[in-house]
């Protein structure tokens, strides 16, 4: 019956569209307001098993892991945070640095009295999702990284800060964010048009969907402070590395059209049992542009004991 079901999920994974909308969860996930320190953490919860934590990154929301949360939810607890500052959750002014990120993260699992999870993060919640592995590694079991280096951690990050790409990394203060007012769409298409692999993957709905929670009070400011905090983020991984390597199994995905196989340099500096994976014909957006092939990508590493 297991094998079934897997094969079952599969099928399901390979006949869905090469890009999808933003879809609800299911009716039976609950969602609440979790306080941790000067915050309120918005997160979703449903199915049963073994817990699974998934963390989003800049333009997107929690809202990006339904596609994997209907997937995995018959064999697993899933739980689907927003960051601090960023979709339904808070708008403090601190707390920015993935190390507190990580620790709002605990909090949150405390409150939900879940021990141990998977973890399975994209572009800024790899951040968090290393800082969480690195300060609580006894609550990790595994964690599937995508699409988005670690602060701090040798060549590949200093790459990424010379990339012109990443301009944003730097863009933010008084002035900037009332320019971005009111035209948070504008911004966010740039990161859709330039950093995907087919920008019409990403589709209007989609597009619009976030661009509402980016233009929420205080939304874009806290987001450029996500990026403020990198500084500050390299320190705290140094720290972290220099206690030693993770050791839980990870599997480093890049997509085809963005990091690729550079995924697995990056980790391998920073754990000891690394696998690498590679999303076909995607950019950085991958659960826009690739739902079906990244669910089936990662159901089978999620369901590993």
């Amino acid at each position: 019956m297991i094998r079934v079901f897997f094969a079952a999920l599969i099928a399901a994974a390979l006949a869905s569209p090469a890009h999808a909308r933003v879809e609800k969860f299911p009716a039976s996930f609950k969602t609440e307001e979790v306080a941790v320190d000067g915050a309120k953490i918005y997160v979703r919860v449903g199915g049963q098993g073994p817990a699974i934590l998934m963390l989003h990154g800049f333009g997107d929301t929690g809202d990006m892991w339904q596609p994997l949360a209907v997937a995995l939810m018959k064999t697993h607890t899933i739980i689907v945070p927003d960051l601090r500052g960023m979709g339904l959750s808070s708008h403090p002014e601190t707390g920015y640095d993935k190390k507190s990120q990580a620790q709002d993260l605990a909090r949150v699992l405390d409150h939900l009295k879940i021990g141990k999870v998977a973890l399975v993060s994209h572009d800024i919640g790899n951040m968090v999702a290393y800082a969480f592995a690195a300060q609580f590694p006894d609550r990790v079991t595994r964690w599937a990284a995508i699409d988005a280096p670690l602060p701090g951690i040798g060549e590949i990050w200093q790459a990424q800060l010379s990339n012109p790409k990443t301009w944003h990394f730097n863009f933010r203060g008084p002035d900037v964010e009332r320019l971005v007012a009111g035209r948070e769409r504008i911004l966010l298409d740039r990161f859709y048009n330039e950093l995907s692999a087919n920008p019409a993957a990403i589709d209007e709905q989609t597009r619009e969907h976030y661009a509402k929670l980016y233009a929420r009070p205080k939304a874009i400011h806290n987001a450029f402070q996500q990026f403020e905090a990198f500084p500050q983020d390299g320190k705290d991984n140094q720290e972290f590395l220099a206690k030693g390597k993770l050791t839980m199994p990870i599997f480093a995905i890049g997509a085809e059209k963005s990091y690729g196989l550079v995924m697995k340099e990056d980790l391998d500096q920073v754990a000891t049992n690394v696998k690498a994976g590679v999303i076909k014909d995607s950019g950085h957006w991958i659960m826009e542009e690739q739902p079906g092939q990244t669910v089936k990508l990662l159901v089978p590493f999620l369901q590993e004991p």
